[in-house]
């Protein structure tokens, strides 16, 4: 199963369509987005999941989240970056795992000595050095040696992308011709494509830029050794002529970082540093949200609403005793769906005044809904891009809430030309009753869409209080 905007990743067991993803639902009318910033109000403005350590701990003068956290079997690992309480700046590779995403535990692991003691949770890796950023993968299925994969960087090889590997997310080992890359990069996130590999971050990628500013760029590489002598640039906010222009590295809008990364398969989200500089270039004075891109082929990025912050810094640093600047924040890799829950990890910026990791969370998937907004008796509905059933049944899911007597919503399923199925529409659809993150649909005696051809998805808002509906996301599944 595939939808058309994305035929180059087939036989996929679901697709996730996105109200805030315009490919997805490119035909629309009487409806508008809205997307959710977290935090909806001051009362969770601190959620700090992995703290500082005790005094003495190698992680007890700051924690940098320009880390990773993924699923290794049943548990989730982060592993992020701990200085400790002395002088310096020298970030350490520390590993914390959690059940739930949120009671996060710093295990024993007994391999690094620190202080002349092994009780820690810092991974051997014999960097000889700053750790500066990191981004892991974990791949079950490669072998032994190569399971886990880490891009970094560190001022030993310049700040150029270095890469190392290890059997068990614990010791690693870096590659023995190291830097891969051969210019500055500073990333935060990545994914695996089709057995390709993409790294996104900042740097002297070479794309032009009249005063230097910061820009989403990603390399790629299929054997994690080799990779694109260029990267591609996907995404900017700097002014270009003819709009006015702002000089030096810090002034303006830029994109910090590029993202943290998050693959649903037919759409990759992004979590990415709003970097919103001062005139005077003074790095105190930037302020940085987190803000939401959408990607469909692990290059290109756009936003579903410019400028729109998917996670505000707010008075989130009231709680950090060493903060010295503006509200800013820090994204990793890591973004999952736990139980009724959609968790984002993120960190304070600079380094410096981060006093741990922190947790954004929302209802399942419900960064954005779509909602009517015209009254009852009017056209209301979205209509999605071509999907490519794969001659195999489909069952259709519901994120939504809002439903009432007063207020409901029907499921279409259409041809090519949009004419509806024969047995799929609105008469036919069942009435959805239920508000939930995964409510079934079903068209009277049928449980599933199965046909021989290729369908679209229609949603449509009905009632006499249409615009009570939100509708958060449509499911296919196998």
């Amino acid at each position: 199963m595939n939808i058309k905007y994305n035929l180059s990743r087939k036989g996929q067991k679901e697709l996730v369509l996105f109200p805030f993803d315009d490919y997805a639902f490119p035909f629309q009318t009487g409806v508008r987005l809205k997307l959710h910033s977290f935090p909806s109000n001051l009362d969770y403005r601190t959620r700090v999941v992995v703290p500082l350590g005790e005094p003495g701990a190698p992680d007890s003068g700051n924690i940098a989240y320009y880390g990773t956290v993924r699923r290794v079997g049943d548990e989730y690992w982060m592993w992020y970056l701990g200085n400790d309480d002395t002088p310096g700046w020298y970030q350490r590779l520390c590993l914390a795992v959690s059940k739930d995403g949120k009671n996060w535990e710093k295990p024993d692991l007994g391999v690094y000595e620190y202080n002349g003691s092994t009780h820690n949770n810092v991974c051997d890796f014999p960097l000889d050095g700053h750790l500066q950023a990191c981004v892991i993968f974990y791949d079950p299925e490669d072998t032994e040696e190569r399971r886990f994969k880490m891009s970094f960087e560190s001022p030993k090889y310049q700040k150029c992308m270095g890469v190392a590997f290890s059997s068990d997310g614990i010791h690693w080992k870096e590659y023995g011709k190291n830097p891969v890359g051969s210019v500055f990069y500073e990333q935060s996130g990545g994914v695996k494509i089709d057995g390709v590999y993409y790294v996104t971050g900042q740097g002297d990628t070479g794309h032009y830029s009249p005063k230097g500013s910061r820009k989403l760029a990603t390399y790629c590489s299929s054997d994690f050794i080799h990779w694109t002598p260029a990267a591609c640039m996907g995404f900017t906010r700097e002014s270009l002529p003819p709009k006015p222009t702002y000089y030096g590295g810090v002034n303006g809008s830029q994109v910090h970082l590029g993202a943290g990364l998050w693959d649903r398969g037919n759409v990759i989200l992004g979590f990415y540093g709003m970097w919103e500089g001062h005139p005077s270039n003074d790095r105190h004075l930037i302020y940085m949200n987190l803000g939401l891109v959408v990607s469909h082929d692990g290059l290109h990025y756009h936003e579903p609403v410019p400028n729109f912050p998917i996670i505000l810094g707010g008075e989130m640093k009231n709680d950090s005793p060493a903060a010295g600047h503006f509200p800013a924040l820090m994204q990793g890799q890591g973004a999952e769906n736990i139980g009724g829950e959609t968790v984002v990890w993120f960190g304070l910026w600079p380094e410096s005044d981060s006093n741990g990791v922190r947790a954004a969370t929302w209802g399942r998937d419900r960064l954005g809904h779509m909602e009517s907004y015209v009254g009852p008796g009017k056209d209301s509905f979205v209509i999605s891009d071509l999907v490519y059933l794969e001659d195999a049944p489909a069952k259709v899911w519901l994120n939504v809430s809002g439903l009432s007597d007063y207020s409901r919503i029907s499921v279409s399923v259409l041809d090519e030309n949009f004419q509806t199925l024969p047995g799929y529409g609105r008469e036919e659809c069942n009435e959805v009753m239920e508000n939930g993150y995964r409510i079934p649909v079903s068209w009277q005696r049928k449980l599933a869409v199965s046909c021989g051809q290729p369908v679209r998805i229609r949603v449509d808002f009905e009632g006499i209080r249409p615009e009570d509906v939100r509708l958060y996301a449509v499911y296919l599944d196998r």
